[in-house]
């Protein structure tokens, strides 16, 4: 009997260290093993952590308490951890302090962590509370006193309601400083800050302060370098700027909504929502995201426009014309701008040009006015000679008055969001341009132009709908007449070379039959999906390679004509060139160049053949499809996203240069256009990514997730399709992503190879492929990201986990339908799956 008392004894002792608690007072301290949790919801929790499994450092730090994926969002100790499991937090003489028990009795060692606040004499009742907004405050005086808050230093977080930016009375300045990595929360070298000079606006700040992104000033609605910041349902977004302070702070409507914003140690700021039902995070908005974000891409006085349809992003302002002419022809804009010569600005008819839907230029030196109008804003700035550009402080209300005086910094286009930016030009410009109000007519004369515009406008409009009328039935007829003969023996090659493209030569069928001796077996060359291609020698010597479409194939007549189109405007070393076609009866044929050294995958998932492809001539091959991808979306006239890019569909000649070939699925966008979805879903099983296969969903990525199993596959020399570890569910890119993080990658490179390569480059080599095929497109690096990794030595970014959909269950293996003989990743493509 006397037990029991002693035990009851021991377990109300060893409650208080195991219990939840929201509150640290003077009496109860928090130790290693404790957690606060904030109330009333519990939505954040405060306690010690470790970021890896096996590592022994300890942090003290605030996480999402009912989230599943461990999410940290404040870290007090973030460069002086603990390496071990003494850690206490306890209040001493008013201040919030982080101590490690084993030094308990040394005095006069200072704490590991300190919220340093000079505390009044006269303190009382101290205590710190975790709210359930997730700061962490420290109160004097029954909680009527914030002396201390853990949203004043925040680490790489922005939650909702916390202030970003200045303090101008007390110069506290709150700013989010990124990670060291992803598994160090040491302070990083990046910061994501408002510059408070001139008219504020957001930075993200590399080592030194160097600006490499510009997120603009505060338009009234968003920063003008946030074009998917609009006003939504779920945030609330307050911007003040005052003699007090200035900052931004963003608070959600419904307090269910879980929402925050991270700057990523790899150089991102993304602002995510929780999405419970799918139990992840959700991008909303990131960046920077393209080249045109880099802060002065193009130098000064320029415009980065990447949309621009002769895909050289940077064009100079009106009235500005290169300072490099040399360099910027050879698309080097960093020189930027400079004012054209021999003309006057100051009095002498000049104006302004207005330049639509832009990030306005860097604000740091600009003067505001916000007492000013649109139109005042104009005539003040017309006054003033030195005044070389202006724009509305407030994008919706067209009020303030924000005037630069200086060079022209940092501007950028987009194709639907921004500010209307007014660049001061000579009369002769403006002559050119004709968009000043109302023009040198005056209202008057602008009225009776419009009037005269209109006739001239309606009488031209008469005869072009009758011409058009006239030309539709001519056109509709021939494309009849061409469909017709296409799919029913028509003959007319004529027809078929005006209609598509007058520059390609048309061959007849018995030339492309004598030349390849009736298709002979000799001359074949290979097999797929499509039909044949035969090797053939021409009357003139010149030897062709005829890609002959099966009467059966999945590619058909749009895929045929989609080919031809495409293929005939593009000029890269990196992709095959087309020499011309044939259409007669039922025989659809493309005649390109020969390459000797028929694909890639002849090569490298050939025992016997792997040898002949060396590190030095695989990094080449890989580097040179890496090119050809990028010629294709960003340098090409139009922006083409392959769709079908595999080890087959890479050709080599006779130096082993690889050039892209197969584009009968390839997609054509717009400048601007980015992504665009199907129900009509081709490729090839293995190389499409996620969210192609799954939901029809293609992108500029696609191809990216496509060039990253293709980068793995030449360093490994084995098919993404096979199984790997004895697991038949688990493919090349699962094997090569458990051996990475294993730190054993080196393992499943391909033993042909022998001594090679460097170590340190094939590394390099599995990472970025590991990089390229993350599971959510917004993660992968761009094809210009990709050739810059591939050329330089920078420290890349840590991958996070690739998209496995494509594993193959037992169900999958004896189901001939996802059988690899009906899908091969290096024979057939899937011409159409219905996306789900």
């Amino acid at each position: 009997m006397k037990e029991v008392p002693l035990l009851l004894l021991l377990l109300i002792l060893y409650y208080p260290s195991c219990h939840s608690l929201d509150t640290i007072t003077l009496n109860q301290s928090l130790e290693d093993n404790d957690v606060l949790v904030s109330n009333p919801r519990g939505t954040f929790a405060l306690g010690f952590f470790t970021l890896q499994k096996d590592s022994k450092t300890r942090y003290l730090g605030i996480w999402y308490n009912k989230i599943s994926e461990q999410t940290i969002v404040w870290v007090a100790n973030r460069d002086t951890p603990l390496y071990n499991t003494s850690g206490v937090v306890s209040i001493s003489n008013g201040n919030l302090v982080l101590n490690n028990n084993h030094l308990n009795n040394n005095k006069n060692l200072k704490p590991i962590w300190s919220s340093n606040v000079s505390v009044s004499p006269s303190f009382g009742n101290v205590s710190a509370k975790l709210l359930d907004n997730g700061n962490f405050v420290l109160t004097h005086n029954n909680g009527k006193n914030i002396v201390w808050q853990s949203f004043d230093y925040p680490t790489n977080t922005l939650l909702p309601f916390m202030k970003l930016g200045l303090d101008r009375k007390t110069g506290l300045n709150r700013f989010l400083t990124s990670w060291k990595s992803p598994n160090d929360p040491g302070t990083g070298n990046l910061t994501y800050r408002i510059d408070p000079t001139g008219f504020p606006q957001l930075f993200l700040y590399s080592n030194n302060k160097v600006p490499v992104w510009r997120t603009g000033s505060w338009t009234g609605q968003r920063w003008s370098g946030v074009p998917e910041m609009t006003p939504t349902f779920i945030f609330n977004v307050s911007f003040v700027n005052n003699v007090d302070e200035v900052f931004i702070e963003y608070g959600v409507k419904d307090p269910r909504v879980i929402s925050r914003m991270v700057l990523e140690d790899s150089g991102h700021v993304r602002r995510l929502t929780w999405q419970p039902n799918e139990n992840r995070w959700f991008q909303i908005w990131f960046g920077p995201k393209e080249e045109c974000d880099n802060f002065k891409q193009c130098g000064l006085n320029s415009n980065c426009d990447p949309y621009n349809a002769e895909k050289f992003e940077c064009e100079c302002l009106p009235g500005f014309e290169p300072k490099f002419e040399r360099e910027w022809y050879l698309r080097d804009g960093s020189g930027g701008c400079v004012r054209k010569s021999n003309v006057s600005t100051c009095r002498n008819g000049e104006g302004f040009v207005k330049v639509a839907r832009v990030k306005v230029p860097n604000t740091s030196m600009t003067r505001v006015n916000e007492s000013l109008g649109l139109k005042e804003c104009r005539e003040m700035c017309l006054g003033d000679c030195s005044c070389v550009a202006f724009t509305s402080e407030n994008e919706m209300l067209q009020s303030g008055c924000v005037t630069w005086h200086g060079d022209l910094e940092d501007t950028r286009t987009y194709t639907q969001v921004g500010q209307d930016l007014y660049v001061r030009v000579d009369k002769h410009e403006l002559a050119m341009y004709a968009k000043h109000p109302y023009g040198s007519l005056g209202k008057k004369g602008m009225v009776a132009l419009l009037v005269v515009g209109t006739c001239l406008i309606l009488f031209m409009g008469t005869i072009l709908v009758y011409w058009f009328v006239k030309a539709r039935k001519k056109w509709s007829r021939r494309d009849r007449k061409f469909s017709f003969r296409l799919s029913f023996g028509g003959s007319d090659q004529q027809e078929f070379d005006s209609a598509n493209n007058s520059n390609l030569p048309f061959y007849d069928l018995s030339s492309v039959a004598a030349a390849t001796d009736s298709f002979s077996i000799v001359n074949k060359l290979g097999e797929g999906g499509f039909g044949s291609v035969y090797k053939g020698i021409l009357s003139n010597g010149m030897e062709i390679a005829v890609k002959r479409l099966s009467k059966h194939s999945g590619q058909g007549i749009e895929e045929f004509k989609n080919e031809v189109v495409l293929i005939s405007k593009l000029q890269h070393r990196n992709l095959v060139r087309i020499l011309g076609c044939c259409v007669q009866g039922e025989e659809k044929m493309l005649i390109y160049e020969y390459l000797p050294n028929k694909s890639l995958d002849f090569f490298i998932f050939d025992k016997s053949k792997s040898s002949e492809l060396d590190w030095r001539k695989r990094f080449d091959i890989i580097c040179g499809v890496a090119r050809g991808i990028l010629y294709l979306h960003h340098d090409s006239r139009l922006r083409i996203i392959h769709r079908d890019l595999k080890a087959s569909n890479v050709l080599l000649d006779t130096a082993l240069n690889p050039k892209i070939a197969d584009f009968g699925m390839a997609r054509m966008f717009g400048g601007d256009q980015v992504e665009a979805i199907t129900n009509r879903v081709v490729g090839t099983y293995g190389y499409m990514s996620p969210e192609y296969a799954m939901e029809g969903q293609f992108s500029v990525k696609s191809d990216v997730y496509s060039f990253g199993v293709l980068l793995l596959e030449i360093i490994t020399g084995k098919k993404n399709s096979g199984q790997y570890a004895d697991d038949a569910s688990t493919n090349l890119v699962g094997h090569i992503w458990d051996l990475w993080r294993e730190d054993k990658a080196m393992g499943i490179v391909d033993q042909s190879l022998g001594e090679s390569f460097s170590e340190l480059e094939v590394q390099r080599c599995i990472q970025i492929g590991l990089l390229c095929v993350q599971d959510f497109a917004v993660d992968r690096p761009s094809m210009s990201a990709v050739v810059s990794m591939l050329g330089s030595d920078s420290t890349l970014p840590t991958p996070k986990q690739p998209a496995f959909i494509f594993k193959r269950s037992n169900y999958e293996t004896s189901n001939p339908s996802t059988s690899e003989g009906t899908y091969s990743v290096n024979d057939a493509s899937m011409t159409m799956v219905e996306a789900r």
